[in-house]
């Protein structure tokens, strides 16, 4: 008897499944109904939360809520679904996301095979049976032919190593570790570190509360309105009525939104016809300023200035202090090669007089954290609370928390140290049978994320379901596949200007990480992203091999029916 056999005697519950997936979040959820219900699979869930709702579960900080257009963030694979359920706003709050995952799970019968509560801590691969085995936290060991990992890109806390942070006698937040019964800011002082996305979003809140809010900034952010609010009843039925229509256009588009950039240079514009679609667009609102934009946008550092411009000029006229605005100005990277804020009030909460912002390359750096608050630039700032808004160890820091073991004992995480390797996104050459949903290399964080995560979870089923009709163990990406597809991924972003700034898109948030541009904007972005992947299928999995039941070591290609 094998090690891994007596543990599996030992554990007593059932240990054997056709699949194990792990996360219960949008991606999770949908992947246990593709597999359970379309595939008739045996499955389970680990989830480390005590609920459905990955992201939307542990990020409850004040002002958490989507910034993807509500009608098109959510599952659009059942029409019935899209029509009995009612967004309240435009961006909904974390609580409304979570309600609408929890009624799906409700809907679908998926909590009986979620395991709530349990983290996995180890996956690894045995090359004799060609199954995984999937321990947890809470000691579970579970077998299985197939592994898919529903972490997130965005589920891995970045807690900076602050010196003295342990000496803290006040009290420190995460904002992706919220308590879930709140915090009461009232007659505080509270510190907030980092103005990325989620920053921008906490910040306005924190400060109506807060007896005093000291903002510490590395980088400023560009930001734009949110133009949040109620939609009005007519849109949505038109919306409920065209949805079919709406569901081919975002699966087709660039970055799953009904957006298109505006098929021009902006070099070919007038000052005066500029400023108008720049106003235009302003007042829209949401991101069609960052996805919608000229053409060129991304790719002419001369345009990107003049649409930068734009920004600036709203930030010093918003803010009232000219040393405060300046602070607040981006200067050391191009617009739109970091993750695009939506804000409400938050440069004008730079106007309040409990508010003081601390930027780290003119007042200092944050040097400690002392029993009473903050040093940063020779100066201690008192504190109550402090909030971490860092953001996350994006896209490989939860898959390499797995501890992922493939073939011949091999260390994901460690090969991965130089950055990820991946074929589509989906799958890594010496891991048989482990796909990964909205992983590095794959659009993922650079589009509406639940149009690729549907995509990842309908190309996962399709090809376990061919497996299982041609009676194939195993799938495995070629390292011949994986080289040329981390090539284009390089080509195709070092031909715009995102690798030009210290964006998490590229690493640059977590010490020591190899600086890689992470995700994938491709020519044709979400749409071609999934012709592709079409074809792959189509062509007998092209640049995959397979292991035939009964026939380990034998490798073959089987054409897709």
């Amino acid at each position: 008897m094998t090690n891994v056999q007596g543990e599996l005697q030992r554990a007593g519950a059932k240990t054997e499944f056709d699949a194990v997936i792990v996360g219960a979040g949008f991606s999770g959820m949908y992947m246990l109904h593709s597999l359970r219900d379309k595939l008739d699979l045996n499955v389970t869930v680990f989830e480390a939360g005590d609920g459905v709702g990955g992201t939307w579960y542990w990020n409850r900080y004040p002002g958490a809520r989507c910034d993807s257009d509500s009608y098109i963030y959510c599952y659009t694979f059942d029409k019935n679904l899209l029509q009995e359920w009612n967004w309240s706003e435009r961006y909904p709050e974390q609580d409304e996301i979570l309600r609408y995952l929890e009624h799906c799970a409700e809907r679908f019968d998926l909590k009986p095979d979620i395991q709530f509560g349990k983290r996995v801590i180890e996956v690894v691969f045995d090359d004799d049976t060609e199954l995984w085995t999937v321990r947890t936290n809470k000691g579970d060991v579970v077998r299985a032919r197939f592994v898919i990992a529903a972490v997130g890109a965005l589920s891995a806390a970045n807690m900076p190593p602050f010196k003295g942070l342990e000496s803290f006698k006040g009290k420190c937040y995460h904002t992706s570790q919220w308590p879930h019964d709140g915090v009461d800011f009232t007659a505080k002082r509270v510190g907030v570190i980092g103005t990325g996305a989620t920053g921008v979003q906490a910040i306005p809140e924190i400060a109506q509360q807060a007896k005093h809010l000291t903002v510490f900034q590395r980088t400023p952010a560009f930001c734009v309105p949110a133009r949040n609010g109620r939609v009005d009843p007519e849109v949505t039925r038109a919306r409920k009525a065209g949805y079919d229509d709406i569901r081919q256009r975002i699966k087709n588009s660039f970055f799953g939104f009904e957006l298109n950039f505006i098929p021009k240079s902006v070099l070919d514009t007038t000052p005066e016809e500029r400023e108008q679609e720049f106003d235009r667009m302003w007042e829209v609102g949401g991101f069609p300023f960052w996805l919608a934009n000229y053409q060129d946008m991304f790719f002419s550092k001369e345009a990107n200035d003049i649409i930068a411009d734009y920004l600036k000029r709203k930030i010093r006229a918003t803010v009232n202090d000219p040393v405060v605005a300046e602070k607040l100005t981006p200067k050391t990277y191009p617009y739109g090669t970091k993750r695009q804020p939506l804000d409400t009030n938050y440069f004008e909460t730079f106007n309040k007089k409990n508010v003081l912002l601390v930027d780290a390359s003119i007042d200092g750096p944050i040097e400690e954290i002392t029993p009473n608050g903050i040093r940063a630039g020779g100066k201690e700032y008192p504190l109550d609370i402090i909030v971490v808004a860092t953001g996350f160890d994006a896209l490989t820091g939860s898959l390499k928390n797995l501890g992922i073991k493939g073939r011949g004992g091999r260390v994901l995480a460690q090969e991965w140290e130089d950055g990820p390797q991946t074929y589509l996104g989906l799958a890594t050459a010496g891991y048989p049978n482990l796909f990964t949903i909205t992983g590095p290399q794959s659009p993922s964080v650079l589009s509406n994320v639940p149009v690729s995560i549907e995509q990842h979870v309908e190309w996962i089923t399709g090809c376990i379901a061919h497996m299982r009709r041609n009676k194939l163990a195993t799938i495995e990406a070629t390292p011949q596949a994986q080289d040329a597809w981390a090539d284009h991924v390089s080509e195709v972003v070092n031909g715009t200007l995102l690798p030009g700034a210290n964006s998490w898109y590229m690493g640059a948030n977590i010490a020591g990480k190899a600086r890689r541009f992470l995700p994938y904007l491709g020519p044709e972005g979400v749409g071609g992203y999934r012709r592709k992947c079409a074809e792959v299928a189509e062509k007998g999995y092209d640049g995959f091999v397979f292991v035939s039941e009964g026939q380990r070591g034998t490798v073959h290609t089987v054409a897709a029916e």
